[in-house]
């Protein structure tokens, strides 16, 4: 079915958060203040790489507001953090590796005071050789940044024989791709509230994506026990995979423990920009060879990414890219390499589309060009190779069984932009180029094999008599407290009155994994389908001992348990009244892992959500200026839940593309950030966004599948970026290779002008 921001339907239900949203009423974990907050700053290095000779913070505690100045000394526990290797200090005590590495923080009564008292600060540094680059860092004689060296992992993917592959290839193309820096851009930077409570506790109001592992790391920081903390995680103003590691959450909690007191932190644009995780730059080489009849023959791949100064999620980023460069395509001979190289560059982490994005623009670029040497419709030559439901996954891993690719190869097709591939529009000017390009791509969900992914929720109806769920997820505009809603008014056919709903805080959810990877819907609907028998079964118990009416004969409804016979339908006791009577039996809970592909592939998938993208661009080639006329959507993901969520990740993740493929690019010269601010990082705007924008959601899945809805989060912005750039060259003749697309190389040479 087509869904865009003008449908309508049952299921399109007003956001539960919507309208404090769009007034400004909503407060997210950064508003919030308590009596006594005192504010901390972070001492940042200004050097990409240098020895520490020395740290002098004497001057500081003398300023009059100043109350506590803190470094590597005074770190009770592990002084390193990192959501998969711990090996980013918490502060540098001999060696900074990148500018926005942390030697200090200190807490004082305004935030005035704090920025005036970082410049008491006085560090002695001896510089280093900066290594601004994967290929500078490779070289021989490069300094190590980490121990054994500057490779930080690699992968190592082949099936067949990719020489003897070549040789039977009537057409190779080889090339190489470039993607940039981008910057996650959210509209609440990182920061938190830290509270020291009278028990010994810290309550930690900040936002992530996980409260549970940043609860972890932080106790190994304190050198205490997990249940001293509390992690309050939701709402957040924004994430895309930029807050799902520590950031302030160190120097919060070791301040306001020093202090006693109620800490806040919250990082300036400029502070996000230097210190921030961003996406993955890389350079992608792909040597492509087709024979004549317009199989894929033999496709060699080498991933060079710069995951910046410390490992953060750089590892399983590598290990997504090599999975997907290979796409849903059957391949004979396949042989795909990849290194994640440290440099003293600003750290690359996680970032939504997780390392898809980068090489999906590469191996659909391949795809077009190899369609020219054949003369061939390049769309056809997608559907000549595409995997089919029962093939293997493309690192050789048993996968669910879909037919997601030959879905919205079909699907895509009804766009009104296709009927206008074959028309050439005439332009009002002759400098107005118009094209359109198509793009198709498969996205995992999950984290994939090897890698811990467990769930779980929990379901009670609670002493106010609700019917309540708590999972450890957390809220950051992806809309799960609506489709959460749907979910259990499905379920359970009640109001959404009769609901309360616990999201993002360690002392009231279960564990229940990462807000991420395109995991939590799927997660949530799998948990409420394994809750829902065994809390009927208790709660039915409970009203046939409260009423005497059979079990088989109740069902839950608005407002409480109802009775169906043959005579009448009709509530025999609302929910508040079975709570009146005890609600001790009444709680279940599960807990469980992400579906998992059965063969030992580092990183592999066993789901994956399919896509493709049909777009219309209009170039100015006097100014070399793109312009996004139309982008329409199909989106093989299972049943829609939330429609108007669906539709909001989809078109959300497709603007965050618009500004991958066109304008977003942050900007290093030898390992210092140019691009500081969002005056020179330009994000698209709303002007930006093309009016038309649709989306086809294909909701049929194969007989016998058990696993349900599948997440959308990223994949509406994995196939974009090459779309646009197919159109661009439908328009000018032009192969765009780089990322964001340069307007220089659009620009054709001016009209003359007759005197």
């Amino acid at each position: 079915m087509w869904l865009d921001r003008h449908s309508s339907g049952d299921r399109w239900r007003v956001r539960p958060d919507g309208e404090e949203k769009v007034t400004g009423g909503l407060k997210y974990l950064t508003d919030i203040t308590f009596p006594d907050m005192i504010h901390g700053r972070v001492f940042r290095s200004t050097l990409p790489h240098a020895k520490i000779l020395s740290i002098d913070t004497s001057l500081v505690l003398e300023y009059p507001g100043v109350l506590a100045v803190i470094t590597h000394e005074d770190i009770p526990g592990l002084n390193g953090f990192g959501i998969s290797t711990p090996d980013q200090p918490v502060f540098c005590e001999d060696l900074v590796r990148f500018e926005g590495d942390a030697i200090a923080a200190v807490a004082a009564i305004t935030e005035e005071i704090a920025e005036k008292a970082l410049n008491l600060i006085k560090v002695s540094y001896e510089p280093l050789e900066t290594l601004d680059s994967p290929e500078k860092a490779l070289l021989p004689d490069a300094p190590a940044l980490h121990q054994p060296g500057n490779i930080l992992h690699q992968t190592d993917y082949s099936h067949g024989d990719i020489e003897e592959g070549f040789k039977d290839c009537e057409f190779i193309i080889e090339e190489t791709y470039e993607t940039p820096r981008q910057m996650h851009t959210y509209l609440e930077t990182e920061g938190g509230i830290f509270v020291p409570n009278e028990d010994g506790r810290l309550t930690v109001y900040a936002p992530t994506q996980h409260g549970y592992k940043d609860r972890m790391q932080l106790a190994r920081i304190l050198n205490c026990k997990e249940e001293e903390i509390r992690v309050i995680s939701s709402p957040i103003g924004g994430s895309f995979g930029g807050k799902d590691e520590l950031n302030v959450q160190p120097y919060g909690a070791l301040l306001a423990l020093v202090c006693g007191q109620p800490v806040k932190m919250h990082y300036s644009r400029w502070e996000s920009v230097k210190a921030g995780l961003k996406r993955h730059p890389m350079k992608v080489t792909m040597k492509t060879g087709v024979n004549a009849k317009g199989d894929l023959v033999a496709h060699q791949v080498n991933i060079l990414s710069d995951t910046g100064a410390y490992s953060t999620l750089g590892g399983p980023v590598l290990n997504f890219a090599s999975e997907h460069a290979v796409g849903p395509y059957i391949i004979s001979h396949v042989d795909v390499k990849g290194k994640a190289v440290f440099t003293n560059n600003g750290i690359s982490g996680e970032f939504r589309g997780f390392g898809g994005n980068q090489v999906i623009f590469a191996l659909e670029g391949q795809l077009d060009r190899l369609a020219e040497k054949l003369q061939m419709d390049p769309w056809e030559l997608r559907k000549k190779n595409l995997r089919k439901p029962d093939d293997l996954g493309p690192i050789g891993q048993r996968v669910v069984p879909t037919n997601g690719p030959e879905q919205v190869w079909e699907a895509i097709q009804q766009s009104p932009l296709w009927a206008k591939r074959e028309a050439k529009s005439e332009q009002s000017q002759p400098w107005l180029k118009r094209g359109i390009g198509v793009a198709l791509a498969m996205h995992g969900s999950g984290l994939g094999y090897g890698i811990p992914d467990h769930a779980g929720g929990l379901i009670r109806l609670n002493k106010q008599g609700k019917i309540e769920v708590a999972f450890g997820h957390e809220e950051f505009g992806q809309g799960l407290i609506g489709t959460l809603e749907i979910m259990l008014q499905d379920h359970f056919q009640c109001s959404k009155e009769d609901l309360s709903i616990i999201i993002g805080d360690t002392d009231l959810v279960p564990p229940s994994g990462s807000s991420t990877a395109s995991r939590t819907t799927n997660m949530v609907w799998q948990a409420l389908n394994r809750l829902k028998g065994p809390f009927l079964d208790s709660l039915f118990a409970k009203v046939h001992e409260l009423t005497g009416h059979q079990k088989d004969q109740l069902y839950t409804g608005p407002n409480g348990v109802w009775v169906k016979n043959a005579e009448k339908e009709e509530m025999v006791i609302s929910y508040k009244e079975i709570a009146k009577s005890g609600v001790e039996k009444l709680e279940q809970s599960t807990d469980f892992h992400f579906p998992v592909s059965p063969d030992p592939f580092m990183g592999g998938h066993y789901l994956y959500t399919n896509t493709s993208v049909i777009a219309e661009v209009e170039v100015n080639e006097l100014t070399g200026m793109v312009n996004v006329i139309q982008i329409d959507h199909a989106v093989a993901a299972g049943p829609v839940v939330n429609p108007m969520g669906y539709v909001g990740q989809i078109e959300g993740g497709s603007v965050m593309a618009l500004g991958f493929a066109l304008t977003e690019d942050a900007v290093m010269s030898e390992s210092s950030y140019v691009t500081k601010n969002l005056d020179t990082y330009l994000i698209p705007t709303i002007l930006d966004v093309p009016e038309e924008h649709h989306v086809q959601a294909i909701e049929e899945l194969p007989e016998g599948d058990q696993f349900g809805p599948r997440g959308v989060g990223e994949v509406g912005s994995v196939a974009l970026a090459p779309a646009i750039v197919s159109a661009i060259k439908e328009a000018t003749g032009v192969w765009v290779t780089q990322l964001p697309v340069k307007p220089e190389q659009l620009q054709k040479t001016p009209f003359l002008v007759q005197k």
